[in-house]
């Protein structure tokens, strides 16, 4: 089984090169399962329902989110229009799943690909340096305790790599990939961990190179030489689609391989 992460997708730049490049992959690389960050799809803060559909109509099979989820409110009505059994397009755009209790939505999906293939996809938040959150390692343990295919894929959005690199080791044997998300820069330590764990400490951004880490460059240098606020716009110039695609043992769930992609224009 082959897996497709496509990495934060940021603004309009980042739905255009992503529009460009994943039908293609999918067909090339014969993938069986997409799964897209894109809680930065909506101007570089957000996703709509509409963005949503647009991205599942290109292929994705679950879209996770990071804290940006809520940034476009409309979401909200969006995620709230299914039941948690429900395999509609709404119930697979997930947010974290150690939000608090009562949080709209969803944070892990469990669904079949058309040949039959059982996978589930998990979304985390990491706490350090972000919003206090309920603990991500004891809230995947009580999923993995509910979940039952073999095939799990976690994004893991947060800052610290060690909080990442923890993670990784911490799931390591128990799913089979920890992908993170969040920093927008795509890291070189794509391994496979012991016990079958893909594992990558940050996928990387599809969206405007040009820019710092998707943003106009010239609004963020005049905050760090002024120190004042601010508005931030996503930036167009030089997009690129960053992703990770991960081999794996469909009975066992265990990953056999990782390779980081990066596509241009």
């Amino acid at each position: 089984m082959r897996i497709l992460f496509v990495g934060d997708v940021f603004g309009h730049a980042g739905r255009r090169i992503v529009g460009e490049h994943l039908e293609q992959v999918i067909e090339q690389r014969a993938v069986d399962l997409v799964v897209v960050n894109a809680e930065n799809a909506a101007g570089g803060f957000g996703i709509t329902p509409g963005i949503a559909e647009e991205l599942f109509d290109l292929g994705a099979h679950v879209i996770t989110t990071g804290n940006h989820v809520w940034d476009k409110r409309e979401i909200i009505e969006y995620m709230q229009s299914v039941p948690a059994d429900s395999h509609n397009r709404a119930r697979r755009v997930l947010r974290p799943a150690n939000y608090v209790a009562g949080t709209p939505g969803y944070g892990y999906y469990e669904g079949e690909l058309p040949q039959g293939q059982a996978y589930a996809v998990i979304d985390l938040q990491g706490r350090v340096f972000m919003a206090s959150l309920e603990d991500p390692f004891r809230v995947v343990d009580s999923l993995l305790e509910k979940i039952k295919a073999k095939v799990i894929f976690v994004d893991l959005h947060a800052e610290a790599t060690s909080e990442k690199v923890a993670l990784g080791w911490y799931l390591a044997g128990r799913v089979t990939a920890v992908i993170g998300t969040h920093t927008h820069v795509p890291t070189a330590d794509e391994r496979v961990l012991p016990g079958g764990t893909a594992y990558q400490t940050d996928v990387g951004m599809s969206g405007p190179f040009d820019s710092v880490i998707g943003v106009e460059k010239e609004q963020i240098i005049n905050r760090f030489l002024t120190g004042m606020p601010g508005k931030f716009e996503a930036a167009k110039g030089d997009p690129r689609m960053c992703a990770a695609l991960i081999d794996c043992d469909g009975a066992t769930g265990r990953a056999l391989s990782i390779q980081r992609l990066m596509l241009a224009e």
